[in-house]
């Protein structure tokens, strides 16, 4: 495929339902592709998500594309995600366009008639990137087959017609009736959209996968079209999450690798759980360490046995502060403080524990109150802060992401909690044992993480002591190489690169009874 003059190949991963493993797909067929020697890019043309990324020119993307694109080894760009919805509530979002916002729409102004006007963006940035590299895989969102938003489509059957490019649809049959949902996505489809589908994936198997075949072979009889893999469940493989409304967060623990600590003791995390909550990815590497146990809360006792409390980062900073208060986490969370043990405030999280906040921005709720834990003063700016930053942090290099409106002043402190490593102050403020940053994901930086954790082990009276040879980045490379090898040992890559290559196969047939 190098060095081709035409058109580079496509393929569009939908789904049956939403966390049917679109994410995970897209970005194994990325990593499997790159390590034939094919230039390949990711692609979602609407992502609707609170966890989101700044590429190196500026732009916010969703963190699963961000993700996608190390799986293909290109560096992310606004081509790959153009829209970005934010939710604010479940009636609104903030719309981003091509890593900038652009303003806050509810969900029947969007889908009544922005979208309509975003086709031609969509696809100029699939052109763009197809003429760039040699294939180009898109990934769809919740299912082609959602009948009352097809007119206004442009991110599954609306994008595969504009840009004539084949899809294979992904089941996850862990949650069973996977046959059922394969034929009832075809069936419900127009003829010219069924025209597209060229087949199916099945994610999540877990037995004998010869017990599976013969319900295989009765659904090409049904519909015309081949399974192009079955693979199998694996733990620990899904790469960031995107929707931020509905992930499950009560009593979730993130997955963490199963070494034993590299000290005598280990180190409970409590992530507040709080609305809205945005980039909780952040607290990844701190799961990735041995010895360090990190869990999502929603309850002031649960945060009694904690080493650390986190308070990540939010797209309602005020909504969020008010839910801490009413469920007395925020009492919880001063007396912490008062104590001296450890506690961690991240965007949101740090606005939350300055002292007061002016929003007539986010939520228009004007002056309010925050925690008081740290000497800082918030006020939101129209202008949304979107930027790569790097600095020195306890004597380490760090680097991170910045995603906010909110800015801060910091009034006292230790106001180079972030520097330039000549002292002068980039971000953040630190009062004894309370830290507070804009920065995601500078726990990202090993050297930092691990003087972190040391500084909240001394403050916890807990003898952890770091790993010395965790590397997160490593890490999440060979995740991404273990969703390579699942494209690579349990799908049919020859039909696929076939498929990706020649589009889709002629002669498939109509699967009544077809859009209504």
């Amino acid at each position: 495929m190098n060095g081709r003059e035409k058109t580079a190949g496509g393929l569009l991963v939908a789904g049956t339902t939403s966390d049917a493993g679109k994410s995970v797909v897209t970005a194994g067929i990325c990593r499997w592709l790159v390590r034939q020697g094919i230039r390949v890019a990711p692609f979602k043309a609407q992502n609707m998500s609170l966890n989101s990324f700044v590429t190196r020119e500026g732009a916010e993307i969703g963190r699963a594309q961000a993700m996608q694109a190390a799986a293909a080894r290109v560096e992310p760009t606004a081509l790959m995600n153009p829209v970005l919805l934010k939710p604010g509530s479940d009636r609104s979002s903030q719309v981003v366009l091509l890593g900038k916002p652009v303003g806050e729409l509810s969900a029947r102004g969007y889908h009544e008639g922005r979208q309509e006007q975003l086709l031609g963006t969509v696809t100029d940035c699939l052109a763009e990137l197809r003429r760039t590299h040699d294939a180009v895989i898109c990934e769809g969102a919740g299912s082609p087959a959602e009948i009352n938003l097809r007119r206004t489509d442009l991110v599954n059957m609306g994008l595969a017609r504009a840009a004539r490019i084949p899809v294979v649809v992904v089941g996850d049959i862990d949650r069973g009736g996977v046959f059922a949902s394969f034929f009832g996505t075809t069936a419900l489809l127009s003829e010219e959209d069924q025209a597209l589908v060229a087949g199916y994936l099945v994610n999540k198997f877990r037995g004998d996968v010869t017990l599976l075949e013969p319900g295989l072979e009765m659904l090409r009889g049904l519909t015309g079209r081949a399974t192009y893999g079955v693979l199998p469940f694996a733990h620990g493989l899904g790469i960031d999450e995107e929707d931020g409304l509905h992930v499950s967060l009560r009593g979730a623990v993130r997955e963490s690798v199963v070494a034993p600590p590299a000290g005598e003791d280990i180190l409970r995390v409590a992530v507040c759980a709080v609305p809205l909550m945005s980039n909780f990815t952040d607290v990844d590497a701190l799961a990735a360490e041995p010895g360090v146990v990190v869990r999502f809360v929603d309850q002031p006792e649960e945060l009694v046995d904690a080493d650390l409390v986190v308070l990540p980062g939010t797209r309602g900073t005020v909504r969020a502060l008010a839910w801490l208060r009413e469920r007395g986490l925020a009492d919880a969370v001063a007396r912490r403080a008062a104590e001296g043990r450890p506690v961690l405030g991240v965007c949101g999280g740090y606005q939350m524990l300055g002292e007061r906040i002016e929003d007539d921005v986010e939520s228009r709720a004007g002056a309010v109150e925050g925690l008081g834990l740290l000497p800082v003063r918030v006020r939101f700016a129209v202008e949304k802060t979107l930027a790569r930053p790097s600095g020195v942090a306890l004597g380490e290099p760090v680097a991170g992401y910045e995603i906010h409106h909110g800015v801060a002043h910091v009034l006292g402190g230790d106001a180079a909690f972030m520097s330039d490593g000549r002292g002068n102050a980039l971000d953040g403020c630190r009062v004894g044992a309370v830290w507070g940053t804009h920065w995601h994901g500078s726990l990202e930086s090993d050297g930092f993480r691990r003087a972190f954790l040391r500084e909240v082990a001394r403050a916890a009276g807990r003898r952890f002591v770091p790993a010395p040879d965790t590397r997160f980045g490593a890490l999440r490379e060979e995740q991404l190489d273990r969703l390579g090898d699942l494209i690579e040992e349990h799908a049919d890559t020859k039909a696929l690169l076939r498929l990706i290559e020649e589009g889709v196969p002629e002669g498939l047939p109509f699967v009544p009874p077809g859009a209504p």
